[in-house]
């Protein structure tokens, strides 16, 4: 595995937290349309379908998944069953800060999991790069004030954001693992597909408990239709691939410090969206995050 920046890497990379800041936007809109668990049933049965023309080949009899269904088991369990299922339900009891700032920790889980459990070594700069990186967040998520900080309480959905980094990082450093055909491999829409297959087995697993422990509707229109098409596709689909490819080429390590991106990228969004311009804060949580970046990379 090379841990070489290139700019096609930069730009996978970059384009991973640009389509999840988007979700978690859209997320928060439908907050009151689906219920949080359903919602990502929802969003990755319409991925699959998508999948399925372009990679259906690999549910024949013959085909490698079916020898390799462990591993894939575990992947969509991961990245596809609980990560987002578990953001979705961080929104329901926790504020929008307080989210983004508990999935700011991601660089930090990805070094600690990477050195605990697949042996990997963390360097002085990868450190440095860290502390960097997530000062920059907490510049955004704070609007340059540190009181806001201070202010802050953890509630249950702060925990559920803990686990889902937690989750996002093992999933991150899995990927890595050469243990996946070649043939799947080789084809992405076939190594989602496989993915995503066994996440929406499990979604509805856990969709099935959400509805049985409480009384949940759907409030079905054109808005919450569009908002599940871009979840899907964008943040899904494109994301995902993107992550992905990503990950191969440089590693988790790095990787993780670009998912920092997502919450810069988030309060943009944000702003765009009530009217305001961005302020000097973005401008220098932006060169302290990408510095962390460059930092953790340098040979």
């Amino acid at each position: 595995m090379t841990h070489k920046i290139t700019p096609s890497t930069v730009l996978l990379l970059t384009l991973a937290p640009m389509m999840w800041a988007g979700n978690a936007i859209v997320g928060r809109s439908v907050n009151a349309m689906v219920p949080p668990v359903t919602l990502n049933l929802l969003r990755w049965a319409i991925a699959m379908l998508i999948l399925l023309p372009l990679a259906s080949w690999i549910f024949r009899r013959n085909s490698p998944f079916w020898r390799n269904w462990r591993r894939f088991s575990v992947l969509g369990l991961l990245g596809v069953g609980l990560y987002n299922t578990l953001q979705y339900l961080a929104l329901q009891t926790s504020s929008p800060i307080n989210v983004t700032l508990v999935a700011a920790s991601m660089p930090v889980w990805m070094l600690l999991i990477g050195s605990l459990f697949f042996g990997v070594k963390v360097s002085h700069k990868q450190t440095v790069g860290a502390v960097l990186s997530i000062v920059g967040v907490l510049i955004v998520l704070s609007r340059g004030e540190l009181r806001q900080l201070l202010a802050l309480r953890l509630v249950a959905g702060d925990i559920f954001m803990i686990i889902a980094a937690i989750v996002w990082s093992f999933y991150s450093w899995l990927l890595t693992l050469p243990k996946d055909p070649e043939e799947i491999r080789r084809d992405w829409a076939a190594f989602l597909l496989a993915q995503v297959a066994f996440g929406v087995a499990w979604s509805c697993l856990f969709t099935a408990g959400e509805w049985a422990l409480g009384d949940l509707y759907i409030d079905w229109s054109w808005p919450l239709v569009a908002a599940l098409m871009f979840v899907a596709i964008g943040p899904a689909i494109i994301a995902l691939r993107c992550w992905g490819l990503g990950v191969q080429r440089v590693g988790p390590t790095i990787a993780g410090f670009f998912s920092n991106l997502t919450p810069l990228f988030a309060a943009l969004m944000s702003s765009a969206f009530l009217g305001e311009m961005p302020h000097l804060y973005h401008g220098v949580a932006f060169i302290l995050i990408v510095g962390g970046i460059v930092v953790s990379s340098r040979r």
